[in-house]
């Protein structure tokens, strides 16, 4: 069972499901994710997603979730609070840099992503999220790097590739995911402000219109490299961390977890 299903969830999901385990995400009932085109919290609006292949399907219910899941897609349940689905692992894919409310207990094997857990007290193992050397990689005592605030870099861009809101208000945009874009060009606005693109590239993420944002989230990302078809395929950073849960899952399953 995944808690969120953004673009780092959907490659975990991807990773379990090639792998032949069942999946559940659990997701808010509007969900802030950015690069919706890579993401299976897109079925909670949509009622589906697939992507490259993989499908996602709301389910209505636990019952409903866990039909959904024996069939080989990934059920999507709008659920923030933990679903009684006797799920022998729990995964923390929220990306919220902090420890929201998992807990080691919440299952036989707990495993969270990024920062803001210790392995050992908050969940059994922590895979890494950072961009570098350490990318997907598991760790059974302590925790991952801490947050830098600064976003990775992608074709040498970091900070500058994030769209933030300007101001509290609704999300409108007048460019789409995929679309090629101009320094300077708006993009979109936030309570009437104008969110412009900071340099020439592709818009990689946009969070779904209408949405109510606070101000300087994360509302959208701006890819310098010259390829819209990107945007539809899982990232080498999804994949990799994927891989790291699905690495904790199998040692887990043959009693190898640990140190």
């Amino acid at each position: 069972m995944l808690r969120g299903g953004g673009d780092l969830a959907t490659g975990v999901a991807w990773r379990l499901t090639r792998a032949n385990w069942p999946v559940i995400v659990l997701e808010l009932p509007r969900p802030l994710t950015v690069r919706r085109t890579v993401a299976l919290s897109a079925a909670v609006a949509e009622g589906e997603a697939v992507v490259q292949g993989l499908r996602g399907v709301r389910a209505a219910s636990p019952g409903e979730a866990m039909a959904v899941a024996a069939t080989g897609a990934v059920a999507v349940l709008v659920s923030p609070e933990l679903a009684p689905v006797g799920a022998d692992v729990v995964v923390d894919a929220r990306l919220a840099k902090r420890n929201l409310d998992t807990a080691i207990d919440d299952a036989d094997l707990v495993v969270a992503l990024g920062p803001g857990f210790t392995a050992g007290v908050d969940c059994h193992a922590v895979v890494e999220t950072m961009r570098g050397h350490d990318l997907g990689r598991v760790v059974w005592a302590g925790s991952a790097a801490a947050d830098t605030g600064t976003p990775g870099p992608v074709g040498g861009r970091s900070a500058e590739r994030v769209l933030r809101a300007p101001e509290a208000g609704a999300v409108a945009w007048n460019a789409a995911i995929g679309d090629r874009v101009a320094e300077g060009q708006r993009l979109g606005t936030v309570a009437g402000e104008a969110v412009t693109a900071p340099f020439d590239g592709v818009l990689r993420g946009a969070i779904a219109p209408g949405a109510e944002v606070r101000a300087g989230l994360k509302i959208g990302d701006v890819d310098p490299r010259p390829d819209p078809a990107a945007c539809h395929r899982i990232s080498d950073k999804a994949l990799a961390v994927g891989g790291g849960v699905l690495e904790a899952v199998l040692a887990w399953r043959s009693g190898r977890a640990g140190p």
